[in-house]
């Protein structure tokens, strides 16, 4: 939680030297931390419980048609028997429990003899690797363009940079994808001849990121320009910022100390999810550009109902959500003084 400075002094029940460390920015930044810390066990406990519940609600079992065959009544009972799925569920949900709490995720069973940290671990290079670069291509793009159209209102400056706001939030991922891959795949090849064309799909070289960060960014660039630019006409009308400019102050100068840094809180609000959703996998863009990530990954075990994976990239999920709401959080401190994490 995030107060204003101002409030009364932390830690009167406390012993004087812990008080006196609570008391200080440093200290209750610290203590902030660590709460929120331990208050991500109870969050990532109730997301295996939903999870798990909702697995094992739906019909069907991991083994139906296994392979693209029938297995046969005995074949599946070894299978539940090798497995624990032939236990009560709440001795699953137990013996579960007990092994992530030893960091142990247990065996996939789409693929026979791997772990699921193992399969995690394979794919989240890849997945990462596009999150971050499309993750860089959000801020600079996003905050620029939402400032330059904020500081140019209703100039064709401000008209071009919300009508390209406007076209790339129309399109949902897989159709930027497609489209790119007509373009600059097919069609460049085709004019061309083959000396100057992006990769339509698989990982190599570097100009296999080049379309699926792209596509992964557009989306997160329109909705962070258009945000920007309305909390910067925002900014941009308070008292203090007209006092800058009649005392003229040059408008660079004006930008980056009085408007940029209090615009920057709403939109940093939502960069947190937006980097735990690109690092954790955008589940279309692998499919489209068929990235071996653990996005794919997760609809092939949904598919295929693979528990332990489910639960194991779920986890994943919700533990890099959690530490980005914190970062965000943390930010604040940075972006404004007043601001103080209790």
């Amino acid at each position: 939680m995030a107060v204003i400075a101002g409030r009364p002094k932390r830690g009167a029940l406390l012993p004087k030297q812990f008080a006196a460390v609570t008391d200080s920015r440093l200290g209750s930044l610290g203590v902030y931390v660590l709460r929120r810390v331990l208050w991500m066990i109870p969050v990532v406990f109730f997301v295996i419980v939903i999870t798990f519940s909702l697995m094992h609600l739906a019909s069907g079992s991991p083994w139906d048609k296994a392979g693209g065959r029938q297995l046969s009544q005995v074949v599946i009972d070894n299978l539940n028997r090798k497995y624990g799925l032939n236990r009560p569920i709440y001795e699953q949900f137990a013996l579960y429990v007990w092994n992530v709490l030893h960091f142990d995720f247990g065996l996939s069973y789409q693929y026979q003899g791997k772990t699921v940290v193992e399969l995690i671990g394979g794919g989240w290079p890849y997945t990462a690797t596009i999150g971050v670069l499309a993750f860089a291509l959000i801020v600079p793009f996003g905050i620029g363009l939402g400032v330059i159209a904020a500081l140019r209102q209703n100039s064709r400056v401000d008209y071009a940079t919300m009508g390209f706001a406007t076209f790339a939030a129309s399109f949902p991922n897989f159709v930027i994808g497609a489209l790119m891959i007509v373009f600059f795949s097919v069609l460049m090849y085709k004019w061309t001849g083959g000396e100057f064309f992006l990769p339509a799909g698989g990982w190599g070289v570097d100009d296999h990121l080049v379309m699926p960060a792209v596509t992964l960014a557009l989306l997160p660039i329109a909705y962070t320009a258009r945000l920007t630019r309305a909390s910067t006409l925002e900014v941009i009308r308070q008292d203090y910022v007209r006092t800058a400019w009649a005392k003229g102050l040059s408008e660079r100068l004006v930008v980056v100390r009085h408007v940029l840094k209090n615009a920057l809180i709403p939109v940093v609000t939502t960069l947190g999810p937006t980097f735990a959703f690109l690092v954790t996998g955008s589940v279309i863009v692998e499919q489209v550009f068929s990235i071996p990530g653990i996005g794919r990954a997760f609809v092939q075990a949904v598919n295929s109902r693979d528990y332990p994976m489910i639960l194991g990239t779920t986890v994943l999920f919700s533990l890099v959500i959690a530490v980005a709401n914190l970062i965000v959080d943390i930010l604040y401190v940075f972006i404004d003084p007043r601001v103080r994490l209790t």
